[in-house]
């Protein structure tokens, strides 16, 4: 491997310019009762010389060569930081040979990580993202003794707004499902490295469950029908199902909960404030016949298919019935036992698609009021944390009237409320800053943990700032918000920048750093690709939810005969309807994928990169990207093919329909092979993962069902009717193409080449038929995928783009 270059005197004039000047005056930062939570986390932090050493493991972890370089110093009085969270950076005078150089204090040991991000970064030009990203590119950093000073005393960064927000509540399911302690360590030192301080806790919450339901005398056999399975558990805990992938291990139960234990300590040792979940009112049914007094009501179906009652149609406790603050409060008191007195924020979505049965504010403001009662009567410093969503996904019972009584059915300052989606629908304009109540604008940005290159790097640049400077603003913190990570890398670098950026950001100069900073060098290529890919790619200005549904990874269950030949002149027909609870969008009609950007440009791009390949090569982060433009690119393409191949059939072309539907399947084993030259792009790893928890062959068996299901049909079915949320969560993997999405295709063009030759209607139940069937052989295969990358990626890629792109 050839040394790295020297880092060029433009680049890293650059960066420092692109260093933020601390906040003249700093914006509203919401009520003044805020002060009370955050005195409350300051009581329950660890110790300053435990969160000095916390620091310097996370430096240990990321970069062992530099152990000693750094000293972190925590400032518990305020000498440093005052009233504000900061980091400081200033030059160590006078250390011994192989001692420290660069000296970091700030009051915790979230702001000492983020000094030491800050100082990698815009000393050093290092990189770090997701190990499934690219990783780290640590190459440009200084052998010790040698990293460069900070110019003048020190340079001090306030966070404009003291929390930082991470995860969505479908998270832990998308993607930390079938994490061990080793990666989510590896999660929680990326956590404090880019700053978020205030992060989701919901590991491990079954088996606290489980003790509390026993006391209110709920049997293990209860309980089976009760939680989902392993990757599933996110939708059991909002009471969208019940059962569907179960029944959970004792096992597993067990597992989780001591992974959480682990994940807490460490989250605290960090100065992190976990948020831990609450009751929402979601109860087994045996509630019903052990309370016969209780207000339960059964919901609707949610996505099923027949409304099948082995997994549809949960029962929630009404928040006015006493029994609601009894069961509340001993699961809050059961997960102090657990846990200790770590945290007082607690989240709770009781009304996300579950409108209450009457619209009067009186009513509303009372059952806000139990549920808070149920959290305050376990922990007295309780904060209630709650998603926004509701006031944009049923935004016609949610009036002002209705928002207000809800909002201030508590008092002011004990709770917070995620504007979820704020980067593209945000409510805090329309709803007078919630009425006064604090809130955290945050990036929703994926759903179903999706692989598709998308963003809105304006709005991130900008947005939390307009919010925070606007007129009476509440707002106190920004938020990450998505449903899946590990994707997208130069979106979450830029987003977590936001919780210590007073200004906005000039995008096109950041990205010139931020390329230079993730291959490790400057080159004009590059530099050229990324200012196209900012003008197309990251530049969706649509305003619509970016849910991957290109054909390849989601095929219209539809026949051809369903929608007329005038398709072919606007292809534009899609009738769409929305699933809050996704946060996306399901498409009844012939899906249309989104497409938000001119596709001839981002190939001149993906055609930059191809031509900087020679210098980059042996750059993990290049490869990364470059497989996934490439893909992005053959992707859309696909689409294309797929809709010419449509209007063959409309024309009763069936050689052209064969030239289309040949092209179509070959572009998906290009990408199958293109994915498989990355490991990033694999299904091997999903899929060893999860079995790797099990402690039994029916275990083993239960997690790769689920590994397998979630990614392809998600929910069930019959013969003949494909589950209404198939593909939900599709992915791009090398394996999933190649096993799944291909022959798919394969068998539905097979059938309507058929149809063709022998002159009669397409048979649309018979392919289901037949799909159907071999879907659900597929979710239950044994069938090994590899976990290792095959192929050089550069040479794959140049390959695909003389073929189609030339």
């Amino acid at each position: 491997m050839r040394p790295p270059p020297s880092p060029p005197l433009l680049p890293l004039l650059l960066l420092l310019v692109l260093l933020p000047s601390p906040p003249a005056v700093a914006a509203a930062a919401g009520p003044t009762s805020l002060e009370a939570l955050r005195a409350a986390a300051g009581r329950r932090a660890a110790s300053p010389a435990t969160q000095e050493r916390a620091a310097a493991g996370v430096l240990r972890r990321l970069l062992p060569s530099h152990a000693l370089s750094f000293r972190f110093q925590i400032d518990p009085k305020g000498g440093v930081c005052g009233d504000s969270s900061c980091f400081r950076i200033s030059n160590v005078d006078g250390s011994s040979k192989g001692g420290a150089e660069i000296l970091i204090q700030g009051n915790t040991a979230v702001e000492l990580a983020s000094g030491l991000h800050w100082y990698l970064k815009y000393w050093c030009g290092v990189h770090i993202s997701w190990d499934k990203t690219g990783g780290a590119q640590l190459a440009s950093v200084p052998s010790p003794g040698s990293l460069p000073r900070v110019k003048g005393t020190a340079v001090k960064v306030e966070r404009p707004v003291p929390w930082n927000y991470y995860q969505n509540v479908v998270t832990s399911s998308y993607s930390f499902v079938w994490w061990d302690w080793r990666r989510w360590e590896k999660e929680i030192d990326w956590m404090a490295l880019q700053g978020i301080n205030l992060p989701l806790a919901f590991t491990g919450q079954e088996a606290v469950w489980q003790k509390v339901f026993k006391s209110f005398n709920v049997t293990d056999r209860d309980l089976d029908d009760f939680f989902g399975g392993p990757a599933f558990l996110a939708w059991a805990r909002m009471g969208n199902l019940h059962a569907w992938g179960g029944p959970l291990s004792q096992n597993w139960l067990d597992q989780q909960l001591a992974l959480q234990k682990k994940i807490l300590s460490r989250m605290i040792e960090l100065g992190m404030v976990p948020v831990l979940p609450s009751f929402s009112g979601n109860v087994p049914v045996a509630f019903k016949k052990l309370f016969p007094s209780a207000s339960i009501t059964r919901l609707g179906e949610w996505n099923t298919v027949d409304g099948n009652p082995r997994w549809c149609c949960t029962y929630i406790l009404d928040p006015s019935d006493a029994l609601f603050i009894d069961v509340g409060q001993a699961f809050i008191k059961q997960q102090m036992k657990e846990y200790g007195d770590i945290t007082s924020i607690y989240n709770c979505d009781t009304f996300n698609e579950n409108t209450p049965p009457t619209n009067e504010p009186a009513y509303i403001s009372s059952l806000g009021s139990a549920i808070y009662q149920a959290m305050s009567r376990g922990n007295k410093d309780a904060v209630w944390l709650m998603q926004g969503w509701l006031f944009y996904s049923d935004a016609a019972f949610w009036k002002e009237s209705q928002m207000k009584a809800l909002l201030h059915s508590v008092p002011i300052g004990k709770m917070m409320v995620l504007d979820l989606f704020a980067d593209v629908k945000p409510i805090w304009q329309t709803s007078s800053q919630f009425y006064g109540v604090p809130y955290i604008w945050c990036m929703l940005h994926n759903f179903g943990g999706n692989i598709e290159m998308y963003g809105v790097l304006d709005s991130i640049s900008s947005g939390p700032i307009d919010a925070r400077t606007s007129y009476n603003s509440t707002m106190v913190g920004v938020g990450m918000c998505m449903e899946g990570i590990e994707h997208n890398p130069v979106v979450y670098e830029l987003m977590s920048e936001m919780a210590f950026r007073s200004q906005k950001v000039e995008v096109e100069d950041w990205l010139k750093s931020y390329s230079y900073r993730r291959y490790g060098q400057s080159n004009v290529e590059i530099q050229k690709a990324w200012a196209i890919l900012y003008h197309t790619i990251y530049n969706c200005t649509d305003g619509i939810a970016d849910h991957n549904r290109d054909y390849i990874v989601e095929f219209p269950d539809i026949s051809p005969s369903s929608f007329s030949s005038q398709y072919s002149k606007g292809r534009s027909i899609s009738v769409v309807r929305k699933h809050p609870r996704f946060l996306g969008e399901v498409s009844a009609s012939l899906p249309q994928p989104h497409l938000w950007y001119s596709t001839a440009e981002a190939v001149k791009s993906l055609e930059l990169f191809l031509k900087a390949g020679d210098d980059l090569s042996e750059s993990l982060t290049y490869r990364y990207d470059l497989v996934d433009l490439a893909r992005q690119s053959l992707s859309k393409l696909a689409n294309k093919v797929y809709l010419d191949a449509m209007d063959s059939y409309q024309m009763r072309d069936s050689s052209d329909l064969n030239f289309h539907t040949k092209k179509f399947l070959e572009v998906i084993m290009d990408i199958e092979t293109l994915l498989a030259s990355d490991d990033n792009f694999l299904l091997g790893p999903w899929l060893e993962t999860a079995k790797s928890l099990a402690t039994t062959e029916d275990e083993r068996k239960q997690y790769e069902w689920n590994a397998r299901t979630q990614v392809t049909m998600w929910y069930d079915d019959t013969k003949t009717e494909q589950s209404k949320l198939h593909d939900y969560a599709n992915k791009f993997w090398s394996g999933l193409l190649k096993s799944y999405y291909h022959p798919r295709a394969s068998k539905y063009f097979t059938r309507l080449s058929r149809s063709l030759q022998e002159n009669r209607s397409f048979q649309l139940e018979e392919w289901r038929r037949d799909w159907i069937s071999y879907s659900n052989e597929w979710q239950s295969g044994k069938e090994l995928y590899p976990v290792k990358a095959t192929g050089d990626a550069l040479a794959i890629s140049r390959s695909l783009f003389a073929k189609y792109f030339r």
